[in-house]
């Protein structure tokens, strides 16, 4: 099983591509919403992470389709721990949460 290295190489890849690109995504809406000019904020961090994120698809993955899949896990992964990683305390309740409790 020579294929066992570099499939996981690409899984812990897909997860460091993900967990920048929504890492990265907290930390400009935590930025852009308090700048004079958010929109750049926004579209800047957007073309930054893409780029990132595609140009590191097709470097892990080359030519097997094997390896983009187990490198888009991988970020799905890294999805589900930066949100969880990055939730509000379960003691403070928004404003936006109260509102949303009460909706039909």
């Amino acid at each position: 099983m020579n294929d066992l290295p570099p499939m996981a190489l690409a899984l812990v890849a897909g997860v460091v591509l993900g967990a920048s690109f929504f890492g990265g995504l907290w930390w400009t809406v935590r930025k852009g919403v308090a700048s004079q000019q958010p929109a750049l904020w926004f579209f800047g961090s957007l073309a930054l992470r893409t780029s990132i994120v595609l140009a590191g698809f097709y470097f892990v993955s080359g030519p097997h389709w094997e390896r983009l899949l187990l490198c888009l896990l991988g970020f799905i992964m890294a999805r589900s721990i930066v949100t969880w990683l990055t939730r509000p305390s379960g003691g403070r309740n928004t404003r936006l949460t109260q509102e949303a409790s009460h909706a039909p």
